[in-house]
């Protein structure tokens, strides 16, 4: 990285430390201590965040009362100051990484059109871009269902495969790692992160706290290793490698204290989805929550990290743990450097972030766990935070079937802006007793039960990156083969580490066969099932849950389980432990009490229960031990090489991309068309149509799918026009470098129900001048033929879910101007005001409901042609069908003054790039 500016340094902070051999420069927060007072018990992520503010003290982003707001803290435990954060650097995913380069790419042809050098444009934070969600089970069960779904991979995804290879080419700072070798935050752990930094900075080494953001919400899972990072929105995660500071207000941190140890045959597993509960009992949206106790002294960091990738999943905006012996180790275990390690121990000790036994941070609130009470457990049916007692499962199924109600709602204030695993509303909730469906599987008669698990799948970072678990599985794998059990027919079953050293380990120790023999081939190396790409399930599974409307189920190793997410036809998904879905591979059926009902036979026709199979810790802990160190160096020696078909990918040596019309998967987006040198004035909206009036907890996946299509949709249309055949189609996830793909799939979703149409499900709606029922991207586009304003009106927890930028790149190019809904998420909230759409908010009382909206009415907003500031208060006026009207003051959710700057430009790459053309 170039060299940078160094800090104002008001505090003389600024000294340095002897670490593997090398002395490192640093500022430190004891010398500043002995200005501003005693730090110690300040929160450690906040110390990370002070020492970003000491190090980047310029006078203009960061000045002294930012620094002392850090230190007020200390008394009020909470803070209104907003400061400017600045992460070492930036990790990506292709599925959101992909519109990142390609918006990367179009800004160099918006400075080469202004006349400019378009390397101008290029990341100033290292960014790391991890190629990981495209990858689809269309092969399982077999010796060949790697190398055949890496075949359908690299030629479904060639396109985008060879933009991203001219990118790796073309920008400086930038590396991409290929297909087929893990998933973002598996590599992330495993490999790419440092926990503490270093640079040259005016001739000296400069160290300090190793930071990221990154475009997916689990980029928390660095967190277990002391690193503090977590998930923005692709357009905001672009402006920060561009040199933008990430704004946030100073959080409040909650603490979480870990006492005692998890008992006999309960896994990590069993402790995240426990912690998951807790904690969206408390309420952390927006906040940090930090862990500490004597119960983290023997926990390791694979531990830590399954606890921390799952943040999302109860609301927090982080789930850090400080640095300690544990860290070194894994540090050491992964093949870090001897001289890192070393500076990790030293800095971290210089500093005080090194946790210390018995010491107590001062925190916002608190919570406690004895981790002696954890139970065996899984989440569902289709919520992360729903955690279900193993023994109580069967009971809580049959209440599933027989009330025809999902689970209550595990939010306790509907004033909380969500972030996470939520269910739509709109979503039918009513789970039908169904006929058991006979078919035929591999010539064999069978039947298909209500319940049945037709989905069994090891899958995601979240526990495929903790040995202790997959090595569990495969114990138990290979005692349920010895005892002659086999998995039944109509499971469809998979295993998708996140990196190669997984396979490595399980091979070592002797279980990779006996996987193989229950149908848990290797798949892939990526996020798979986790992120609905589960592919097909065979065709007459499909027909018998479609012909008895059979209410079925998927058990994954993963973090997230939306309805509609994990597959269309599964309606109730569980989240477990990679052993318990081996033993649910086995069972076959989730209306089971697996504590007391058999998992099946053995050669003599006895009953083989759970109990017998389960291994025990000596057992997982002497399997634990054949992970060598040097499994990681030798898989991650040659990470960013990729192998042949990928190496063999040709792509032109340009600064500026040669768009081509013929892609269907990469084109030129119209974001920067007609931008000037200086921003249109801002006018009020009037006399908008709403476009779609929603519920509660839309998510992310309901306002832009990430997965299949069909032939009728308006992108289905579209590519078939191109000539792609149905088969081709990929999925939406795969084509975000297509805006004319992702326009079309905006509200798209099968799941999400549009309240201006009754009994109708998907992405439809009224064009209220014509009074027709269309798709909703085609009722845009006969509003923008006609000039018309367009706004969405949601509930509670808008934008809920996984970090999706087309989300509101999608609702942009649909012309809504903007959305009013009753709270946000707040990485979506971040990204509608990244792309100059408006969130606005209904004051406490007043919804769409106490409105009596329908959809007919039409939709002014005044107070937006004035000086845009954050927090402001805008007037709505609703003119009914009848004429009447009713006025309703809404609160600006632009939160920040840089957010207002950004939406004063259109969108924060328009701010960029303008910024770029008047440094030169």
């Amino acid at each position: 990285m170039s060299t940078a500016q160094p800090a104002k340094n008001s505090l003389n902070a600024l000294t340095s430390l002897s670490a593997g051999g090398q002395t490192y420069h640093y500022y430190s927060l004891p010398e500043a201590a002995k200005t501003l007072g005693d730090l110690d018990r300040l929160p450690f992520s906040l110390k990370v965040l002070l020492e970003n503010l000491l190090r980047n003290e310029d006078d203009t982003t960061v000045d002294r009362s930012h620094i002392d707001a850090m230190v007020q803290w200390l008394d009020d435990r909470r803070s209104d100051t907003e400061i400017q954060f600045r992460p070492a650097r930036v990790l990506m995913q292709d599925f959101t990484g992909v519109p990142g380069v390609v918006d990367l790419a179009a800004m160099r042809e918006a400075v080469k059109t202004a006349g400019k050098d378009p390397a101008l444009i290029n990341p100033l934070s290292p960014v790391d871009l991890v190629i990981d969600h495209s990858v689809m089970v269309d092969h399982f069960g077999d010796a060949s269902a790697f190398k055949d779904n890496v075949a359908i991979e690299m030629e479904r995804n060639y396109e985008r495969y060879e933009f991203l290879r001219w990118g790796q080419k073309a920008f400086d700072n930038f590396r991409v790692v290929p297909p087929g070798t893990g998933i973002c935050h598996q590599v992330n752990l495993e490999y790419l992160g440092k926990t503490v930094w270093s640079r040259e900075q005016n001739g000296k080494q400069l160290a300090y706290p190793d930071t990221l953001v990154g475009t997916d919400s689990h980029t928390t899972m660095i967190n277990g290793l002391g690193i503090l990072g977590w998930g923005v929105g692709g357009i905001e995660a672009e402006a920060g490698m561009l040199g933008q500071p990430v704004s946030m207000l100073i959080p409040e941190v909650i603490g979480f204290k870990m006492t005692g140890k998890l008992r006999e045959g309960i896994t990590a597993t069993d402790l995240v989805l426990t912690v998951t509960e807790m904690l969206r009992k408390k309420g952390v949206v927006g906040k940090f929550v930090e862990f500490y106790g004597d119960g983290l002294k023997d926990m390791p960091v694979a531990d830590r990290a399954t606890i921390a990738n799952m943040a999302p999943e109860y609301g927090a905006t982080c789930g850090f743990f400080p640095v300690d012996e544990q860290t070194l180790n894994y540090m050491r275990l992964t093949g870090r450097e001897d001289s890192q390690i070393e500076l990790v121990e030293a800095y971290a000790k210089a500093q005080g972030l090194w946790r210390k036994p018995g010491h107590e941070p001062v925190y916002t609130d608190m919570l406690e766990l004895d981790m002696g009470q954890v139970e065996a457990s899984l989440a569902g049916p289709k919520r992360p935070q729903d955690r279900v007692a193993l023994k109580n499962m069967k009971a809580a199924f049959e209440l599933l079937m027989e009330t025809a109600e999902g689970p209550a709602d595990a939010e306790p204030d509907p004033k909380m802006t969500s972030e996470g695993g939520q269910t739509a509303v709109g979503v039918d909730d009513s789970y039908h007793h169904a006929s058991s469906q006979m078919l035929e599987l591999d010539g064999t008669p069978t039947r298909l039960d209500p319940g049945a698990v037709v989905i069994a799948a090891i899958t995601s970072c979240t526990n495929t990156s903790n040995p202790s678990v997959m090595m569990a599985a495969g114990l138990m794998a290979q005692k349920a083969v010895d005892k002659g059990l086999k998995t039944k027919p109509w499971v469809k079953t998979s295993l998708a580490p996140g990196s190669k050293v997984v396979t490595d380990y399980l091979r070592v120790g002797g279980f990779q066969e006996s996987l193989d023999e229950l149908g848990f081939n290797l798949v892939g190396y990526g996020c798979t099932t986790c992120i609905g790409n589960s592919g097909p399930l065979p065709d007459a599974v499909e027909k018998a849950i479609k012909d008895g409307d059979l209410t079925v189920a998927s058990v994954l190793s993963g973090n997230r389980n939306f309805e509609g997410r994990v597959h269309p036809l599964v309606k109730t998904n569980w989240l477990a432990s990679p052993p318990l879905v081996v033993a649910y591979a086995l069972a076959g059926n989730v209306r089971l009490d697996l504590t007391k009902d058999p998992l099946g036979e053995d050669h003599d026709g006895n009953p083989v229960y759970l109990k017998d199979l389960w291994p025990s810790q000596q057992e997982i802990a002497e399997a634990v031990e054949k992970v060598k160190t040097e499994m990681f160096r030798s898989e991650y020696a040659a990470v960013f090489d990729g192998d042949a078909s990928w190496q063999s990918i040709k792509v032109p040596e340009s600064k500026v991309y040669e768009w081509t019309d013929t892609s269907t998967y990469i084109q030129h987006p119209p974001f920067f068309e007609g931008m000037g040198e200086e921003p249109d004035p801002i006018e009020d909206i009037k006399d908008a149509n709403i476009l779609a009036l929603l519920g509660d907890s839309v998510t992310t996946d309901h306002i832009s799918p990430a997965g299949s299509f069909a032939p009728d949709t308006p992108a289905g249309k579209y590519l078939q026009e191109k000539g792609v055949e149905p088969k081709d189609f990929n999925s939406y996830g795969s084509r975000r470098g297509n805006h004319e793909v992702m326009m079309r799939g905006t509200f798209a979703n099968v799941r999400i129900r549009n309240e201006m149409l009754e009994d109708v499900e998907g992405g439809y709606t009224r064009h209220v001048p014509s009074g027709e029922q269309m798709a909703i991207y085609d009722a845009a586009m006969k509003y923008q033929e006609d000039g018309t304003p367009l706004v969405v009106i949601a509930g509670k927890e808008y934008g809920t879910g996984s970090s999706r930028d087309w989300a509101a790149k999608g609702t942009r190019l649909l012309g809504v101007s903007a959305v009013v809904a009753e709270s946000y998420e707040r990485i979506h909230r971040s990204n509608l005001i990244g792309m100059g759409v408006m969130p606005l908010q209904f004051p406490e009382g007043s919804d769409r409901k106490s409105l009596k909206l329908t959809g007919e009415e039409t939709i002014s907003i005044e107070g937006l042609s004035g000086d845009i500031k954050p927090g402001q208060t805008l007037t709505m006026t609703v003119t009914y069908k009848d004429g009447s009207t009713e006025t309703c003051e809404l609160k600006s959710r632009i939160d920040t003054a840089n957010e207002a700057v950004y939406f004063k430009h259109g969108g924060i790459l328009h701010y960029v790039v303008r910024e770029m053309l008047r440094s030169v």
